[in-house]
Formats: structure tokens, C-alpha cells, sequence
């Protein structure tokens, strides 16, 4: 398998995970936890605006989710998706320490990782975006 195959099919595969992650944590807000009680957590962790910032990162991951999945506005997508889990980080994680057990910022520093790997090497050529360039 040529380089560029195997570099395609390793961003298709971290797009499918990360976009698949986004879109279960935009669904629990919305459908499980629901809005107001993610309104709740938001506002009792200082997030500004708490019912629109609730609202805001709901379809933020749902839909940034699915684009993900397609690769469509990928690397857009991606940072503005490793922005919002940065605030995560900042509003929530950081004074928990490192251990995704004890709520600290292990998981949503990962997630930003892999969401600058996207911005960086882009969607790859198995992607919409990849399609709609040619």
C-alpha cells in the first residue's frame, strides 16, 4: 500500500472515531441529559451565556460530529471543534486535575490532538472534501 493510501485511510478512520464521539456527546445533551440540565452544569461551572452556550455546543457537536464523518469543511470543522474542547478544558477540566476519572482534562486534550491532526494533514482524499476539490 502506497504512503498516501495509507495516509488517507488513517484520517478516515480518526475522522469516523472523532466525528462519532462528537455526535454521541451532542445526542446526550440533547436527547439524555438534556438541555436544561446541561444548562444547569453549564452555568454552575461559570460557562457564559449558559442556555446558549448549551445550545450552541449541542449543534457544534451534532452537526460538526456528522461533517466530520463526511469530511465536508473538515479542517474548519476540526478547529472550531478543538477551540470548543479547549474552553472545555479551561471551564471545566482543568482544576480536576489530569485523569479522565476524577473529571480532570486527559479526555478533551486527546480530542484536541487528534482535532489538530486534522487541521494540519486536512480530510484526505476519502472525504467529500477531497471529492469536491478535484
Amino acid at each position: 500500500m502506497d504512503k498516501p493510501a495509507v495516509r488517507d485511510a488513517a484520517l478516515l478512520l480518526l475522522r469516523i472515531v472523532l466525528g462519532t464521539v462528537f455526535i454521541a456527546h451532542g445526542w446526550d445533551k440533547l436527547m439524555f441529559t438534556g438541555l436544561t440540565e446541561t444548562t444547569g452544569q453549564f452555568s454552575a461551572w461559570g460557562v457564559p451565556q449558559p442556555q446558549l452556550s448549551a445550545w450552541l455546543v449541542m449543534a457544534a457537536e451534532l452537526l460538526g460530529g456528522a461533517l466530520l464523518v463526511v469530511g465536508l469543511l473538515t479542517t474548519f470543522v476540526a478547529g472550531l471543534l478543538a477551540l470548543l474542547m479547549v474552553a472545555a478544558i479551561w471551564f471545566v477540566h482543568l482544576d480536576s486535575g489530569f485523569f479522565t476519572a476524577t473529571g480532570g482534562l486527559e479526555f478533551p486534550a486527546v480530542l484536541v490532538a487528534a482535532l489538530v491532526m486534522i487541521v494540519v494533514f486536512g480530510s484526505g482524499r476519502v472525504s467529500l472534501d477531497g471529492v469536491l476539490s478535484k
